[in-house]
C-alpha cells in the first residue's frame, strides 16, 4: 500500500494546524486526527452547487459567494451548473490552502481559478459578507465541518442568529443560502427558520456510491412580495434525498 506523506502545514487562525497529505494521486486536508476532506469524496459538496444553481434557473446573470475553498470541488460545481453570465467569487480564509490549489493540486483544480468569471480572495468570508447589501443571488458556504465550529470556533457566528441575519441581508430577494455540514443539526434548522427564510434540508451522498450521507441547506430570501413558504417553491423544512449525478467519461 501506499503510505501517506505529509506536503505541508497551515496554521490556523486562533491556533491549530491544517496539514496536507498525500498517497499517490489522492489527496486530504487533516485537522488533528480528524480528516476534513478527502480528494475522492466530492459528492456532496458538487451538490452544494448543483441544487443552488437549479433553484436559481433563470436568474439573469448571478452573482455567486463561495465561503471555503478546500478541494475546489463547489467551485468546479459552479462553474459547469450555473450560466456562462455568472460570477462566482471564493473567499478563504488561509492562504496555505489557496496556494495548494495552486501548487500540489494544481491538477485537481484543473485551471478553475483561473476561470475570467472566478476571483479568489484571501479574507474572512464573514466580513465580506457583512459587507455587501442585496449583493449575491447565492452565498454557498462550505466552512469548516457545518455549522458547529471545528477547525475554527468563532466560524460559529456565521451560523448564529446574526451571522444569518448577515447572510439574509446580503442576499437579492429571491437569493439562496447554502450551507453544508458533515451531518444533521435540529438546532440550525430551526435557527435558519427563525430568520423567516424558505428551508430545504438534504442529505446528500458522500461519493458517488452508497456510504455516509452529509447535508446540505438551501434557505431562500423572500421575494419582498412573498408572505410564506407555500409561495416560495420550498418547504419549511423538507428533507429530500441527493445523489450527484454520474458524469460520462
Amino acid at each position: 500500500m501506499i503510505p501517506w506523506i505529509q506536503i505541508d502545514s497551515a496554521p490556523l487562525p486562533g491556533g491549530g494546524e491544517l496539514r496536507l497529505k498525500r498517497r499517490g494521486d489522492e489527496f486530504s486536508i487533516m485537522l488533528g486526527t480528524n480528516e476534513l476532506m478527502n480528494s475522492r469524496l466530492s459528492g456532496s459538496e458538487e451538490a452544494l452547487a448543483t441544487l443552488a444553481a437549479e433553484r436559481l434557473a433563470g436568474t439573469s446573470a448571478p452573482r455567486v459567494l463561495i465561503g471555503g475553498l478546500g478541494m475546489g470541488f463547489t467551485l468546479r460545481a459552479a462553474l459547469r451548473a450555473f450560466p456562462a453570465s455568472a460570477t462566482i467569487e471564493v473567499v478563504e480564509l488561509v492562504p496555505n490552502v489557496v496556494a495548494w490549489a495552486r501548487g500540489p493540486m494544481a491538477a485537481l483544480f484543473g485551471g478553475s481559478l483561473d476561470e475570467p468569471r472566478v476571483t479568489v480572495t484571501v479574507a474572512d468570508v464573514a466580513e465580506v459578507i457583512g459587507g455587501g447589501r442585496e449583493r449575491y443571488d447565492a452565498i454557498l458556504l462550505d466552512v469548516d465541518n457545518g455549522p458547529e465550529g471545528l477547525t475554527i470556533p468563532e466560524n460559529d457566528r456565521l451560523y448564529g442568529d446574526s451571522g444569518l441575519a448577515l447572510a439574509q441581508a446580503a442576499l437579492k430577494p429571491g437569493g439562496l443560502l447554502g450551507v453544508w455540514s458533515q451531518g444533521p443539526d435540529r438546532r440550525f434548522t430551526q435557527r435558519l427558520q427563525r430568520t423567516g427564510l424558505a428551508v430545504e434540508e438534504h442529505a446528500v451522498a458522500a461519493g458517488r456510491g452508497r456510504g455516509r450521507r452529509h447535508v446540505v441547506w438551501l434557505a431562500r430570501r423572500r421575494q419582498r412580495t412573498e408572505r410564506g413558504p407555500a409561495e416560495t417553491g420550498l418547504s419549511p423544512a423538507g428533507t429530500a434525498r441527493y445523489r450527484p449525478r454520474r458524469t460520462r467519461s
